[in-house]
């Protein structure tokens, strides 16, 4: 008797477990998994959509620093060039007016330098909205595999709340780093140099131009 009650009791399990059913379908049968599924991959697309546009927002952005760069130098290049075969010339006139070339180049200098800086900040703004879209897209991918692997035991409030207060203590470790004294950065040693070399060129403006008088 005992045998057969477990003979009959075996293929019982055997079909619940057979009919137990894949989490997507699960989430295919409840409408309100579905529909937040529907809505995270949504945003998903989206993340990946802005994230894509601020990739090439800041690859045009570095360019732009690199065609200044190049501009900053190839000026004055030509100009010293120029200001060269002037000086051999008219070595007297020149070295009188050299003030003239010095205040154009002075005056070049700090236009490009004040670009680098303002494409600098641009970059800098760029790269943290970036970071921002990549960690949200993290997130958002982490409750999508969750939703996926577990379908209808999956808790929405619960992970809902765990996800708004994954970005709310993301949003306050950064308020917090903003009150930090920030240290030197490479962007900074960057304009420090086009500085100098600014300076630097005021300087050989000068001695080219007085040198033969």
């Amino acid at each position: 008797m005992m045998t057969t009650t477990a003979a009959i009791s075996s293929p019982r399990r055997e079909t619940n477990t057979a009919k137990a059913p894949h989490p997507l379908h699960q989430i295919a049968e409840n409408p309100t998994h579905k529909l937040l599924l529907k809505q995270w991959l949504k945003e998903e697309e989206l993340i990946s959509h802005r994230t894509a546009l601020k990739e090439s927002q800041l690859d045009s952005v570095r360019r732009e620093i690199i065609a200044l760069s190049c501009a900053f130098f190839l000026f004055h290049s030509l100009s010293l060039i120029l200001l060269f075969s002037m000086a051999a010339r008219q070595p007297v006139t020149a070295c009188r007016r050299s003030w003239i070339p010095c205040l154009c180049s002075l005056l070049c200098s700090m236009t490009i330098v004040w670009a680098i800086r303002y494409k600098a900040d641009t970059e800098s703004h760029l790269e943290k909205l970036l970071e921002r879209e990549k960690e949200d897209g993290l997130l958002l991918g982490k409750c999508v595999e969750e939703l996926k692997r577990k379908g209808a035991e999956f808790d929405l409030l619960k992970e809902v709340d765990a996800l708004r207060r994954a970005k709310s203590l993301r949003v306050e470790a950064k308020g917090n780093g903003i009150g930090v004294a920030k240290r030197w950065s490479k962007k900074d040693f960057v304009l420090m140099f086009f500085f100098a070399a600014a300076c630097g060129v005021l300087g050989l403006i000068r001695f080219v131009l007085c040198s033969r008088y």
